[in-house]
């Protein structure tokens, strides 16, 4: 099982503070560090700490970074254009030596666009944007040296794109597909994901079963993608670091679905969690300043998985 860092944190991060825990990602042994791709934070009356961009912040941690894998989960298919979003993942995937994972989804916070004025059209509506996304981004990025890419669809056109972008994995970056509804993310999982996340884990083992079935039907291996999920986790070396790391969150319901105890607990949560096919978990963190949080994790939890 592969365990990553996911930084959310509650009222936004600098620059310095989210390259201070990727370098602690990294120095603990994780295999990978990301992040939300937010515009607001979880408390959007704090009237200082706001998110940073996610794919300005992924290029400066390509070039401040060595090991980490790193990327999005997940960048709402509401905020970017398709074709500026393929050039600048695959910038950022140049930039960090072929490091980069893109992870998508149909976008869920309307407070966030309302307050920066950003169209947020219905469900149904963003998952075929989504959808078109997906295709535009892979067949640029697949689109051999002297190719062109066009695409006519319902939201986007491209016209014979030449000047395609190229990242520096081959064939491609791999994609990550995020969403929690029944048919149509297992479905766009199946078609153009590397990685299917599932969100949380209530109700992942139905969700990734009903993502094999559709596999089975359109003749995708389901071998061939990871599963994963994200688990908000607070851990301890005793009670009292517990309450005092749960305290400072100040939203205990943040880790409702997640995971509150020492290393004993985060291990049978990860055993439990892997019992329904996951093999890629996201330890969700909040507290971007508490990098011993994570360095716990790395000692007590991934060590001991090894």
């Amino acid at each position: 099982m592969r365990l990553r860092i996911l930084l959310e944190p509650r009222n936004g991060a600098s620059y310095d503070q989210t390259l201070a825990m990727a370098l602690v990602t990294e120095e603990a042994g994780f295999d990978a560090f990301f992040r939300s791709d937010h515009f607001l934070g979880i408390d959007p009356n704090h009237p200082t700490l706001v998110p940073t961009d996610a794919w300005t912040t992924l290029a400066g941690l390509a070039r401040d970074t060595t090991r980490v894998r790193l990327g999005t989960l997940v960048s709402p298919v509401t905020f970017r254009l398709p074709g500026a979003l393929a050039v600048s993942a695959a910038t950022v995937d140049a930039m960090s030596g072929g490091r980069v994972e893109l992870g998508m989804g149909a976008g869920w916070y309307a407070l966030e666009h309302a307050m920066f004025g950003i169209p947020l059209p219905p469900l149904g509506e963003r998952l075929d944007m989504l959808e078109e996304q997906l295709s535009i981004i892979t067949g640029m990025w697949s689109t051999p040296p002297g190719g062109r890419f066009s695409h006519t669809g319902r939201h986007y056109r491209i016209d014979e794109c030449r000047n395609l972008p190229r990242p520096k994995q081959t064939p491609r970056p791999p994609v990550i597909v995020g969403g929690t509804g029944p048919k149509r993310s297992p479905r766009l999982a199946a078609r153009f994901a590397d990685e299917y996340s599932s969100g949380f884990p209530n109700g992942a083992k139905e969700r990734f079963a009903a993502f094999r079935q559709i596999c089975e039907e359109t003749g995708r291996d389901p071998a061939e993608v990871r599963l994963s999920v994200v688990v908000p986790v607070c851990c301890g070396a005793d009670d009292a670091e517990v309450a005092r790391r749960v305290d400072a969150i100040g939203r205990p319901d943040l880790l409702r679905s997640g995971v509150c105890g020492g290393p004993d607990a985060v291990l049978d949560k990860l055993g439990e969690v892997g019992e329904a096919g996951v093999d890629t978990v996201y330890l969700h963190i909040y507290d971007v300043d508490d990098l011993d949080h994570v360095r716990l994790l790395g000692r007590e939890v991934l060590a001991r998985m090894e």
